[in-house]
């Protein structure tokens, strides 16, 4: 047993015995290797117990807990009341963390910031992957984040003492409650309340309890029309699913067989970006051009200057990309 460990992860699990052997594995494959994992069983379905205890590895400690009200988020608190690490993470029972997630978060939180965050790669029932791109540090993102939640838990990782008490988890919340508690600390700590590491580094998957291709998330569903009406979606982001595996046993294949892996998911998600302000920009540059000629062939009035209009398309770019969508 690890005795004093610079970080503990929390990672829940009820009815994926699965897929809770390969979320362990990522995370037992950290390359940063100093943290307890305290899988909790919220009145776990059969074969999960099995499915942590299968692993030798004195890092585990298993939770065996009857089943708590809504998410089970009262059993997370007494895990984390039995923890010892500065630090705390999460990692779901279905999400497959990259091999530096820990190191890149830990380098994050250097900078002083309560809390660090990682960007993660939603996962479609099909096996599409896409980038989800939130930038907390911007002030507008931020509001838009105190309205609903588009961050997996599983990107986080914050200091223990954040909050007065390590059980911080609210238990009287249907759902969403790990919304509520990044909310808290970033409340709670306003000088140095969080810091945004700017690259992919979990894969998330859409919850089988959805029973939904996009995880009833419009903006995966945004990213899922484009990848099926464009031809040049990375095949890095396209991962075939056999009928009888689940979309985690083909990316984990992939992340353990290649140690090249996640620097290559992690250029084609930046292409894959780059790719769509590029053709957002020439489509404005097309309007504009539209709008000089017209402008020319029209009566002498008061105009705006090129450079002025240019700032109006651009400032235009989110809107049209959503009705360009939408046809």
């Amino acid at each position: 047993m690890v005795s004093r460990p610079l970080v503990s992860i929390l990672m829940p699990t009820h009815c994926r015995p699965d897929v809770v052997g390969l979320a362990i594995d990522a995370v037992l494959n950290q390359t940063f290797g100093d943290f307890e994992l305290l899988v909790v069983g919220d009145g776990a379905v059969p074969g999960t117990a099995e499915a942590a205890r299968r692993f030798d590895d004195p890092r585990i400690r298993y939770f065996d807990l009857p089943k708590a009200p809504h998410f089970g988020y009262a059993n997370r608190n007494v895990a984390l009341r039995q923890s010892r690490g500065k630090l705390i993470g999460f990692a779901a029972d279905d999400d497959l963390l990259f091999p530096d997630h820990l190191e890149t978060l830990l380098r994050g939180l250097e900078r002083g910031a309560a809390v660090a965050y990682s960007q993660s790669l939603w996962v479609s029932t099909d096996g599409i992957a896409a980038p989800f791109l939130a930038n907390l540090e911007f002030p507008d993102e931020l509001e838009a984040f105190r309205r609903a939640n588009s961050i997996p838990a599983s990107c986080f990782l914050y200091r223990a003492d954040a909050l007065p008490r390590r059980d911080a988890w609210p238990e009287n919340v249907r759902s969403g409650a790990d919304w509520y508690l990044w909310q808290r600390i970033i409340a709670a700590n306003p000088r140095a309340p969080l810091t945004h590491c700017r690259t992919p580094t979990v894969m998330h998957f859409s919850a089988r309890r959805k029973e939904s291709r996009h995880s009833g998330m419009p903006q995966l569903a945004t990213w899922l029309h484009i990848a099926d009406n464009v031809p040049w979606w990375p095949a890095e982001l396209r991962v075939s699913v056999a009928p009888d595996r689940t979309e985690q046993e083909a990316y984990a294949q992939l992340m353990r067989g290649d140690p090249d892996w996640p620097s290559r998911v992690r250029r084609a998600s930046g292409d894959l970006v780059s790719r769509l302000a590029w053709g957002n920009i020439q489509g404005a540059l097309s309007t504009l051009d539209a709008l000089a000629t017209a402008q020319a062939a029209a009566p002498s009035r008061p105009h705006k200057t090129i450079a002025q209009r240019l700032l109006a398309e651009i400032g235009r770019i989110p809107n049209n990309l959503r009705r360009r969508l939408a046809r």
